[in-house]
């Protein structure tokens, strides 16, 4: 996973950081460093990486005293969190999605609303710049990932990185607006395959 805007989850210590702010946001510097015992500049570093990837948003602390207001952070897929970022990346991807509906013969027939293809769309774009081959069944409503990209990692990482992609995966349909949400994934033995399964409500 070391192409396009999604490489700012190559690193585990990023995936560690948004798993995290997944499970209390929002967080300082502070907190982080003292979470996950990286330097502060380490810390600030990956937090640029995922800002700039539209995957962790920081806002000024409201404050009442005197003193420089700290930075909190919080990631996408999180209750009442939004990305300028991701909101740009989702509207560019229906753009393009709608483009190719138009130019590739029999693609405009779906039973799915423009808003829900716009945020498969959307979802697809961010999933393929991760470095994944997404094969996304329109009327099953499923994504498989497979082979997945983290299999080869420890059992405990792995399904830290799944939450924290399945989240974040959440969050780039959110942004794009409409029906389709994250349902869970597909059981298997295999830790090789990786299908995402969403609804439509």
């Amino acid at each position: 996973m070391t192409t396009g805007a999604y490489s700012a989850i190559s690193s585990y210590s990023r995936v560690e950081i948004l798993s995290l702010l997944h499970e209390r946001a929002p967080r300082t510097i502070s907190e982080l460093c003292e979470a996950t015992g990286l330097h502060a500049n380490t810390v600030r570093e990956h937090l640029q990486r995922l800002a700039d990837g539209g995957y962790v948003v920081g806002e000024p602390e409201r404050r009442t005293t005197r003193g420089r207001p700290r930075v909190l952070y919080s990631a996408l897929g999180t209750p009442d969190v939004s990305s300028p970022i991701a909101r740009g990346k989702a509207r560019a991807a229906a753009l393009r999605g709608d483009l190719m509906r138009r130019i590739l013969p029999g693609s405009e027939s779906s039973d799915l609303s423009p808003e829900a293809l716009h945020q498969l769309d959307a979802l697809t774009e961010d999933l393929t710049d991760a470095g994944f081959d997404p094969l996304v069944d329109e009327s099953a409503l499923t994504v498989d990932l497979s082979p997945c990209l983290q299999a080869p990692a420890e059992a405990s990482r792995r399904q830290v990185q799944c939450h924290v992609h399945l989240a974040l995966m959440q969050g780039v349909l959110s942004e794009a607006g409409g029906p389709i949400s994250i349902a869970g994934m597909r059981e298997s033995c295999d830790p090789t395959q990786c299908v995402v399964m969403l609804r439509c409500s």
